[in-house]
Order: C-alpha cells, then sequence, then structure tokens
C-alpha cells in the first residue's frame, strides 16, 4: 500500500514539474494538406494550428490567401506583382473546408518550450494585422509553406537540423513534374515547362526542397538534432485517394496526330489541302512567333526569377510573329530568313536533350512541325 501512494505521489509531483515546465497552455502544430485536383491545389498546402486552451481558442493560419478584388488582380498575378498575406480561421472551418474537396490532413505537433511558444502566437496575432499581414509571393522561395517554416527556425532558440529527404541532385522542374505527373495534369505541365526557364532547372538544396509541404513535412520529422522538432504526429483526416484515369488527349498523342495529319495533307494534290496549309503555316509561324514574345515579357518584363533564361526561345523565335505574314510570298529576305531558321532548328533538335534546360517532350514535336514546314517553303522558292 506505502509503494502504491509513493509512485502515486511521484505522479503527482512529475504532473506539476511537467505543468511548470509549460505553463503556456499553447500547442501550436503544421498542418499539411494533400494535393487537391484544382492547379492551385495540386502541390497541396501548408498552415500552423494554434491552440489556447486558457482562451479556449483554436485557429488556423493560412499564408497562402489572396484576393481576386485586388485592383489589376490579372496584370499583377502576371507580372509576379501580386501581394498574398496571411488569413486566420477556425480549425473546424479549416477542416470541413478540406474535407470537402476529398484532401486528407497531417498534424505535425512542435517540440516546443513555453517560451518559444509564446513568442510565436505573439509573432503570429501581430503578423495577421492589416498593416502586417501582405507579403509578395514567390512559389518556389517564398510561400505559404516556405514561411511556416521560416516563422519555426526563427523563434525555435536550438535551431532544427534537417536531413535530406529527397534523392540526390534532384531538380526544382523533377519536382514540380512529379505532382503533376501524379495527377495526370499533362497540359498543365506543358504550360509550366513552356514559361519557367533555365533556373528552375537548378538542383535543390535540402531547405531549398521545402517549398513543397510534403517535403517539409518529411523534413521536420527528420529533425532530430539537437532535440526532435516533432513530438507527435496523426491523421486529421484520412481521405480517399481517387484514381485518376490517364487521359488520351496528352500533348504529346495531340501534337504527333497533328504533325501526322500535317504530312499527309503536304502529299494531296487536293486544291483545299493546299489553301489549309497556306492558312496553316501563316497560323504556326505567328502562333510560334507570339509564344515567344510572351517568353521574352515574362523574363524581362515581370518579377518571376524562375521564367529567365528560357531556353525555348531558341525555337520559338518571336521574330516568327513578323514572318508569318509573309510566309506565302515570295520574297527574297523570306527565304534567307528560312533558311536561317532551319539550321537553327536542325542545331535545336540536335542537342534538345543536351541543353541545360529542360525542355517538355512535346515540344520537340512542334519544332519538328515548324521544321517540316520551314523546309517545304523553301524548297518551294
Amino acid at each position: 500500500m506505502k509503494k502504491n501512494i509513493s509512485l502515486w505521489f511521484i505522479a503527482i509531483l512529475f504532473h506539476f514539474n511537467l505543468t511548470a515546465q509549460d505553463s503556456s497552455h499553447i500547442r501550436i502544430s503544421l498542418l499539411t494538406c494533400t494535393p487537391g485536383d484544382e492547379l492551385y491545389s495540386t502541390f497541396g498546402h501548408s498552415a500552423l494550428r494554434l491552440i489556447d486552451s486558457s482562451s479556449v481558442q483554436d485557429i488556423v493560419f493560412n499564408y497562402g490567401t489572396f484576393s481576386f478584388d485586388d485592383p489589376g488582380f490579372y496584370s499583377k498575378f502576371i507580372r509576379g506583382k501580386l501581394m498574398y498575406f496571411v488569413s486566420t480561421s477556425y480549425f473546424n472551418d479549416f477542416k470541413i473546408d478540406y474535407q470537402s474537396t476529398n484532401r486528407g490532413i497531417t498534424e505535425q505537433v512542435l517540440n516546443l518550450s513555453a517560451e518559444e511558444k509564446i513568442a510565436m502566437q505573439q509573432f503570429l496575432y501581430n503578423n495577421a494585422r492589416e498593416e502586417n499581414k501582405y507579403y509578395k509571393y514567390d512559389f518556389l522561395f517564398d510561400n505559404c509553406t516556405t514561411r511556416l517554416r521560416d516563422i519555426i527556425v526563427q523563434f525555435k532558440k536550438d535551431k532544427p537540423v534537417f536531413k535530406k529527404v529527397v534523392p540526390e541532385g534532384m531538380r526544382f522542374r523533377q519536382a514540380i513534374h512529379e505532382y503533376l505527373d501524379r495527377n495526370q495534369k499533362d497540359w498543365s505541365k506543358l504550360g509550366i515547362d513552356l514559361l519557367l526557364g533555365a533556373p528552375t532547372d537548378a538542383v535543390m538544396t535540402t531547405t531549398q526542397a521545402q517549398f513543397l509541404p510534403d517535403y517539409l513535412m518529411k523534413s521536420f520529422d527528420s529533425s532530430t538534432v539537437p532535440q526532435p522538432l516533432v513530438s507527435a504526429t496523426k491523421s486529421l483526416y484520412a481521405f480517399n485517394e481517387l484514381n485518376n484515369q490517364q487521359s488520351f488527349f496528352t500533348p504529346i498523342i495531340v501534337f504527333g496526330f497533328l504533325l501526322v495529319l500535317i504530312i499527309v495533307l503536304d502529299f494531296s494534290k487536293n486544291k483545299w489541302a493546299h489553301i489549309f496549309l497556306q492558312g496553316f503555316d501563316g497560323l504556326l509561324f505567328f502562333l510560334t512567333g507570339a509564344m515567344g514574345i510572351l517568353l521574352i515579357f515574362m523574363w524581362l518584363g515581370t518579377d518571376h526569377a524562375m521564367c529567365k533564361n528560357n531556353f525555348n526561345l531558341l525555337w520559338a523565335w518571336p521574330t516568327h510573329a513578323l514572318a508569318a505574314f509573309f510566309i506565302n510570298s515570295k520574297k527574297a529576305f523570306l527565304k534567307k530568313y528560312l533558311f536561317i531558321s532551319i539550321a537553327g532548328l536542325l542545331i535545336v533538335l540536335i542537342s534538345w536533350f543536351f541543353l541545360p534546360q529542360q525542355l517538355n517532350n512535346s515540344l520537340f514535336i512542334i519544332s519538328l512541325l515548324i521544321l517540316f514546314r520551314a523546309i517545304k517553303k523553301y524548297r518551294a522558292f
């Protein structure tokens, strides 16, 4: 009996000792949400959950918010000048929102001292004030996930050491492709590969890989030095993963069919086929040139650092937009222009898989199509 009383007494003392060590009544955790069906949700999401039992609060801080009502929204978005902001919501509302779209939520309770929790709580509420909540978003280096990492590291006195959670030598583009391939977003992948230049093919460091929510979650689990960063992990909503059916109309199939169709029409003796090809050539060169102009704009006219040094300009010449208006003429300058275009495209196609930038494979077919039509026009002189 005396032994049982002694054990009970020790347990009480241990409980009060823990309470004394953490009298904040606060729990802070990282929420990691699984990818959704829409492009903006393809890469998942992260948020911070703050529970304060002393004031009965359960708040989620979300750094991935923007407003469609922002004046000049589309212009700012394209130019990389759109301001994102931190918003707050009740956890139950946050959870219901993600459950309604069948997206899972994993919670990692952070191993923080009372002093660290209080400091972080004060920062979060102050940062959510109207005059402080806005920041300039960057998809890779300053987004709704990296912001949380930076806040946690800032207030953690014993700075966590993260282990590498991605394969050695993995590049930003490969990480992005991983999510797009998983959700069968082939056309989105094409658009992203068109706009993002050579900087996206840089090898990621351990911390740079944390721009993706899943990688940040794995990094937090890996951090055990000087002490574990995560004290507990649990699933708050186990979603039902759906099997996305592969679409037949992928860029490679569509562009491949187009190339075969144009070759067949070219060998046809039908008059209407010849008229169609004349119009098609003008449209092909104009759209290629327009794409080149867009790439130049994204490189020089926006704040998107990853759109610079875009090697897609090797096949998407902006000058094609002007040449399109003379493509069916017999101008002497056009023959010289076509010869230079043919030579340039041949060099690009030969070196396609050796360039510093990984180009989308479906664009190889488009380049073949441009080359084929340029050769046909050149031989017509």
